[in-house]
């Protein structure tokens, strides 16, 4: 129900309607122009009794610096760091590496990014006659310039002379005649040769040749370096802004620590007040701290003897007995809906119940889910999985995505061997192929004694990658739901699958929740999407 304030002038309203969508209810956007008003009215309004419409008129509208100043006071002097999520901005970065994007994405909580895809995109373009992909100026002055160009150059140009002959060849093994199309008519999926209408055949042709264009992108892939430019779009709140600024300004690589400065130079144009501290003494501080860190880590990490291994792997290494697992999330499920009660009272019970009757209370509430966006309930968050992950680093890129759990990772090298997919021996460039990734390796090995950071810029993304993921059974259901859906990318669906296997190894009956996980194999794995893209795109013209 909308409650009607009747406090303000006619004057009044008519200024108050540049800043606000109405004047009058009691629910309203903010819409003054000035990021930092609106995050410093929304502060404000925590710290008086005033409505929001009342603070505007009585300290902002006649000065406008208020937000700054209220910034400055609240912020810099009590360093009341919630109140720098209330500013937000927009910014894109074009021209940075694959290192770089990595580093930045792996920020959490507070900023939220797009980033160009290699599935859509052909990296093959020049730019005055040059690839693009990232030099570091410490390489570059050093004797490792031309053999690292050379390298990259070479993992460029087999990319690019490879996306015709791949498309092709998929092509071939993939004739359109062996997929259907709806029928503009009557509605039915017939092959291509049957389509009659002019718009059908055009749409047919449409969605085959994007999907075999991704199907020949994503096995190529992986001969691409990690200096690869790409661009990212990142749309976040001050404080994860300020928390990323520290992070790349404690960076070892001139990269980062160069997108530290133009990041806080173009933020400081939007939320400037919501990002000072990223580089004050407070935010130097925080980098010497993040810093010293990361060498304590490397000197405890001395005393473990390494054991390199190859190939792909998807182990699961930790977990919990099943029936504990049950008896937490059972407790959790129980726990909302008991008034004035204990969560130890609840679990004591829980434990005194039937074996199969906790069963029957999982397997109720899988039947309650009807499609993956259906999550399960937190409850389902009281139990824990970890993965020790070696898989190539192009898939790495697409598992990074997901932020609702604990990653760690490690250097990019080519220690751990390297993927190559089945289509590249049978299109017969596997010797080519083999010859770049030894190329890269015989750079990587000459550049990391000396710039062991640096060094991971050359590494094609088709070099295995370890890094370990820990997550509840609640982000268990969307990883691996989405993760193999029929589009998905083949490397992950593959890890994704396995690793619903090794939770229904260990916990048979709680795995039923994760029901819609998809184990079956598919060729031409973006055609369904591309017809589903289709027929929203029609549907919006008419």
């Amino acid at each position: 129900m909308t409650i009607i304030l009747s406090e303000f002038s006619s004057n009044e309203k008519k200024i108050l309607s540049d800043h606000f969508s109405n004047t009058d209810g009691n629910v309203f956007a903010i819409i003054t122009p000035r990021q930092v008003d609106r995050g410093a009215l929304m502060s404000r309004y925590s710290r008086t009794d005033k409505n929001m419409r009342r603070i505007f008129l009585d300290e902002f509208l006649q000065n406008e610096n208020r937000g700054e100043e209220f910034y400055n006071r609240v912020l810099l002097e009590y360093g009341d760091d919630s109140v720098a999520e209330l500013g937000e901005a927009q910014i894109a970065i074009e021209g940075l590496s694959n290192i770089a994007v990595k580093k930045i994405e792996d920020r959490r909580i507070g900023l939220s990014y797009l980033e160009k895809s290699s599935r859509y995109v052909a990296w093959n373009k020049k730019i005055n006659g040059e690839y693009r992909f990232y030099k570091d100026s410490q390489l570059m002055n050093s004797r490792f310039a031309d053999l690292y160009l050379e390298t990259c150059n070479f993992s460029f140009d087999m990319y690019s002379n490879n996306i015709e002959p791949m498309i092709k060849y998929i092509r071939e093994k993939y004739p359109i005649e062996k997929y259907t199309f709806k029928d503009s008519k009557d509605g039915k999926e017939k092959t291509f040769s049957k389509l009659k209408e002019e718009k059908d055949i055009k749409s047919a042709n449409m969605i085959y040749n994007g999907s075999t264009k991704a199907k020949a992108l994503d096995i190529l892939r992986g001969l691409l370096p990690a200096s690869t430019l790409t661009n990212v779009g990142i749309t976040g709140n001050g404080r994860a802004f300020e928390y990323l600024l520290t992070v790349l300004g404690a960076s070892e690589l001139e990269e980062e620590q160069n997108l530290a400065s133009t990041i806080k130079k173009e933020l400081d144009v939007t939320i400037k007040a919501f990002v000072k501290r990223a580089d004050d003494k407070y935010g130097k501080a925080f980098q010497t701290y993040l810093q010293e860190l990361k060498k304590a880590s490397k000197s405890i990490a001395k005393g473990i003897k390494p054991k390199i291994i190859s190939g792909i792997k998807t182990q699961l290494v930790d977990y919990e007995l099943e029936k504990t697992a049950i008896n937490k999330i059972i407790t959790s499920i129980i726990y909302e809906q008991s008034p004035s009660t204990s969560y130890l009272n609840i679990m004591q019970q829980v434990k005194k119940l039937p074996h199969t009757k906790k069963i029957k209370i999982i397997e109720s509430f899988a039947k309650l889910r009807k499609n993956r966006r259906h999550r399960p309930s937190r409850a389902f968050e009281n139990v824990y999985y970890t993965f020790d992950l070696l898989n190539n680093f192009g898939m790495f890129r697409d598992f990074h995505r997901h932020r609702a759990l604990t990653l760690e990772r490690q250097l990019l090298t080519t220690d751990h061997g390297y993927n190559t997919p089945n289509e590249i021996k049978v299109l017969g460039i596997e010797r080519e192929y083999q010859e770049c990734m030894n190329k890269t390796k015989h750079t990587f090995d000459k550049i990391r004694k000396k710039y062991p950071e640096q060094g991971q810029y050359v590494v094609n993304f088709a070099y295995n990658y370890p890094y370990f993921m820990k997550f509840n059974l609640r982000e268990a259901c969307h990883l691996i739901e989405l993760r193999t859906v029929p589009q998905g990318h083949i490397d992950y669906r593959q890890v994704a699958q396995q690793m619903f296997k090794e939770i229904n190894k260990v916990h048979p009956n709680l795995s039923k929740i994760i029901k819609f996980v998809d184990l079956k194999g598919y060729d031409l794995e973006r055609f369904e999407s591309e017809k589903r893209t289709e027929e929203k795109r029609k549907k919006l013209k008419k």
